[in-house]
This record gives C-alpha cells, sequence and structure tokens, in this order.
C-alpha cells in the first residue's frame, strides 16, 4: 500500500484530502507545520508528500529545500499564490509537481499516480552493452561514460524502452515533441539517429544497433546472448 503524507494547515481541506486519497486505497498521515512535516518525513519512508505552500511556521519553500538535503520522495507542492516565479522556484528546488489552489481532486489523483507510476520505472536499462542510468541522466557503453545531448539521451532512451520494435519517424516525431515542446521533421529523426549511431555503434557505417526499416522509420535490434 503507497503511503502519503499531506503537509497542509487548512484542517478542512487536509481532513478532505486526507479522507479522499484513503478511499482510493492509499495510506494517509497528516501534519499542519513545517516541523511536524520535517518530523514525519525524517521518521518514515513515505511514497509521495503533498506539500502546502504556505505554513504557520515557515514555507513550503523552505521545508522542501531541507528535505531535498536527505530524501527524493516526489513531492507536489499546492499554493494560493498562482504566479510563473512561484512554480519555476518550487521546480528549482526539486518539487515534482505543482498545482493552484483551487484545483481538481480528479486531477491531483491523476498527477499522484503518474508520479507513483515513475518512481516504480527501472533506473537502468541496459541493451547491447549500452546502459542507461536514469538516476543520473548518463550514458554508457561497455562501462564507458559517452556524452550524449538531452535529445540524444531521451531518444535512446525511447529506443530501448521500445526494442526489437518498429518505430515510425512519426511516433519518434511525437516522442521528441512531447519532450521538447518544440516543432520538428522528420529530417531532425534523420539527423539525430546518425548522430546517435556515430556515438553507440562499433561501426556507424553499417549500425547494428539501430537499424533502418526502409519507408517506415528504425527499430533497436538487441543481440541474442
Amino acid at each position: 500500500m503507497e503511503e502519503i503524507l499531506i503537509i497542509e494547515d487548512d484542517l478542512d481541506l487536509q481532513e478532505g484530502l486526507k479522507y479522499t486519497l484513503e478511499m482510493d486505497g492509499y495510506k494517509v498521515e497528516a501534519a499542519g507545520t513545517e516541523k511536524e512535516g520535517l518530523e514525519a518525513v525524517k521518521m518514515h519512508s513515505f511514497d509521495i508528500l503533498i506539500l502546502d505552500c504556505n505554513l504557520p511556521d515557515g514555507s513550503g519553500f523552505e521545508l522542501c529545500t531541507l528535505i531535498r538535503q536527505f530524501s527524493d520522495v516526489p513531492i507536489i507542492m499546492l499554493t494560493a499564490r498562482d504566479t510563473e516565479m512561484d512554480e519555476v522556484n518550487a521546480l528549482q528546488l526539486g518539487v515534482d509537481d505543482y498545482m493552484s489552489k483551487p484545483f481538481s481532486i480528479a486531477v491531483l489523483k491523476v498527477r499522484i499516480k503518474k508520479l507513483l507510476a515513475r518512481q516504480k520505472e527501472p533506473e537502468r536499462i541496459e541493451s547491447n552493452g549500452i546502459c542507461i542510468d536514469k538516476r543520473i541522466c548518463k550514458v554508457y557503453k561497455k562501462g564507458e561514460e559517452l556524452d550524449c545531448t538531452k535529445l540524444e539521451y531521451r531518444m535512446l532512451i525511447y529506443f530501448l524502452e521500445n526494442k526489437n520494435q518498429v518505430l515510425s519517424k512519426e511516433q519518434i516525431l511525437d516522442h521528441i515533441w512531447d519532450q521538447e515542446g518544440k516543432y520538428v521533421d522528420e529530417n531532425t529523426v534523420s539527423v539525430n539517429v546518425r548522430r546517435l549511431r556515430t556515438k553507440i555503434e562499433d561501426d556507424p557505417a553499417v549500425p547494428a544497433f539501430i537499424k533502418t526499416v526502409h519507408g517506415i522509420g528504425y527499430i533497436w535490434k538487441e543481440k541474442m546472448l
């Protein structure tokens, strides 16, 4: 059973969230101050924190900074101050998600599920001597670190998570769009595949890992041991 800690000084909201999440099968604890929240996180291992931005003895920003000194537990921050700078500040401090009050309980539940699912993803992906360590965003080939751009890194993860499956250029394009949030075209996909091959293939001119499927796209072929 996943365990959630709510750090919120509004008792009505605190009790409402606690009841709703418990009805969904979560084990929920609550704290109303920065001090209580910090003590709870130090004493127990939670799967996710729901943290209010404004607390009677401090702020969610301060508490997040303290928690990030010893824990990488996912944090969703709630705030009544809907400003861009507050959101930027929260994300820079290590908050995983950010919601402005009033918010939809249904949307909060979806975001909780997404963060919990992300925690269950494997931290390392390996195939054909290539290893991706998601915890530190590093790529290794036979133990040696490769210098990959952010786009190459994300493309490589996409290939390895869908190994032995043909991926169309449109699928790869959509994936890049989702991650980068900017316009790209099919030629960008081809260019970045070529660049990635120069870093991971033993012979980029005759690729063994990322193979072209003519007229469709590419496939990551995993070698059979």
